[in-house]
């Protein structure tokens, strides 16, 4: 049954296929079928119609060939021209591509070589600016040049002036000297002096200290410089801390405290008044204070490295002298705070002594001792102290001998007069601990004091050049003594900032 149906649905199929041919072969025949079944007349008719529209047609092919070939030929005509214009056309670009290339290269070279001038420029300028800078400096300094030197010669007018009227006064010192000395002479019973001449004080007969009975932590980081109020028991100290502090010796109690100083204080001095403590600095200045109120006074300015010494005038409490690591000493009016003169020396000095006759005597580094004029700053004499450099000076209580100690672990004891060596006093136990280390000579000028590296402290006797006594209370390094002149104490400061009243 299956196989009936499947025939049928082919034989359908193939019916229906044949169909579609027939139609479409019908289709195809039409026209020609249509042609003739018309009659001949008509269709020559139509044919000549035909044949005359497509003379026209192909008169007008023939017409549009002559004009197109018209145009081909003037085409080709232009094309030939063009072609024969591309040689040249390509040549023109190809220079017109270099010149572009070249203007490019000029162009990269002009802005490099405007870079360069704008660097150029700008280094001009700021060298213009630098030149006028300089130039205004250089007419600051002009000004100020101008103007110091018309400072400076109305203060060596002044000056002049001054040592006209010192001269003067020395002049009628000289002649109260000569007048006072059988006086003094007088004065002088059993070693006892009551009273030295107008504007010295009271001192009497030293003994040798054996006992510290006080012990003062004073300073933080070293005590450099200790002094005595004259005629009086009060200690003066100054340290690495930049205080100056003043000291009842009897109670080892403060009495006061100076400020003011922006550096270490490397030596201290007092007007014989007791009016005025003098300071001198490593920060190349002095400091004056006045004493009573503990005000700053002055500050003295001039020197232009760390001030080391420092001293006053031993017959007037007006003129000081320091001296600093810029090889000069300086002469200062304490009323008026300037320099009235300026010393310049071959080698620094450490430390120096002002005498009563205008004269100064300075230890320097190159171990000589030198005397010099104050008022002219002549160097007087000049002799070689020590093998190394002079670390201190000090002048003896009548004034007629100086002690020297130096970094050869000398203290030579010398004539002012003749400066030859009186004395000289050595152990090798004694060794001088730095280039300030202060030794002192007894107000009766019968004993020399000097500390030491070890924290020792050495005496000797003046008349025998030997040792007497040897302190030890001190754990670092002592570096300066000094004798009171109203009692038998000795004061001596060391490196941990510690003081030691001896008596």
């Amino acid at each position: 049954m299956a196989y009936e149906e499947v025939a049928m649905e082919a034989i359908k199929h193939a019916l229906k296929a044949l169909r579609k041919r027939h139609l479409v072969e019908e289709g195809a025949h039409a026209p020609a079928l249509a042609a003739l079944n018309r009659s001949p007349v008509l269709q020559g008719s139509e044919w000549k119609e035909k044949a005359e529209n497509l003379e026209v047609e192909l008169q007008q092919c023939y017409k549009a060939r002559a004009r197109l070939s018209e145009l081909l030929v003037v085409e080709i005509t232009e094309y030939r021209a063009s072609k024969s214009l591309v040689p040249e056309k390509e040549t023109l670009i190809t220079d017109l591509q270099n010149e572009l290339k070249s203007a490019r290269d000029e162009c990269s070279r002009l802005t490099e070589l405007l870079e360069e001038k704008s660097k150029a420029l700008d280094l001009i300028m700021s060298e213009h600016q630098d030149l006028k800078a300089q130039r205004e400096a250089v007419t600051r300094r002009a000004e100020i040049k101008i103007l110091v030197d018309r400072w400076r010669l109305q203060k060596m007018q002044d000056a002049e002036r001054l040592n006209e009227a010192n001269a003067l006064y020395g002049d009628m010192l000289d002649k109260v000297k000569a007048t006072s000395i059988e006086k003094l002479a007088r004065q002088q019973v059993d070693g006892v002096v009551r009273q030295s001449e107008d504007g010295a004080g009271f001192y009497i007969e030293s003994s040798i200290p054996s006992t510290c009975w006080q012990r003062i932590p004073a300073h933080d980081g070293g005590c450099a410089s200790i002094l005595f109020e004259y005629n009086s028991s009060k200690l003066i100290s100054g340290g690495q801390d930049r205080e100056i502090k003043i000291w009842d010796t009897r109670s080892g109690s403060l009495s006061n405290i100076l400020y003011g100083c922006l550096g270490s204080v490397l030596d201290i001095s007092i007007t014989h008044d007791n009016k005025f403590i003098i300071a001198a600095s490593s920060s190349n200045d002095l400091n004056v204070w006045d004493a009573n109120s503990g005000r700053l006074h002055h500050i003295l300015t001039g020197h232009i490295n760390k001030v080391c010494a420092v001293d006053v005038s031993r017959s007037s409490s007006r003129y000081v002298v320091s001296a600093a690591y810029d090889r000069t000493i300086k002469v200062w009016d304490l009323q008026k705070g300037y320099c009235n003169n300026t010393i310049i020396s071959h080698s620094n000095c450490n430390s120096l002594s002002l005498s009563t006759d205008a004269t100064l005597c300075s230890g320097h580094v190159d171990g000589n001792l030198r005397l010099w004029d104050v008022q002219t700053g002549k160097l007087l004499r000049e002799v070689a102290a020590h093998s190394k450099a002079v670390t201190s000076v000090s002048l003896s209580q009548y004034g007629n001998m100086i002690l020297t100690s130096g970094r050869d672990n000398l203290h030579n004891l010398f004539d002012i007069r003749t400066f030859e060596i009186c004395g000289t006093f050595r152990s090798n136990a004694n060794r001088v601990a730095s280039n300030w280390t202060r030794s002192r000579i007894s107000p009766d000028e019968s004993y020399v004091s000097a500390g030491s590296v070890d924290g020792s402290v050495h005496i000797w006797s003046v008349s025998n050049n030997k040792m007497v006594s040897t302190l030890k209370e001190h754990t670092s390094s002592v570096l300066c003594c000094s004798w009171s002149g109203v009692g038998n104490s000795l004061a001596t400061s060391d490196k941990s900032g510690t003081i030691c009243i001896w008596s």
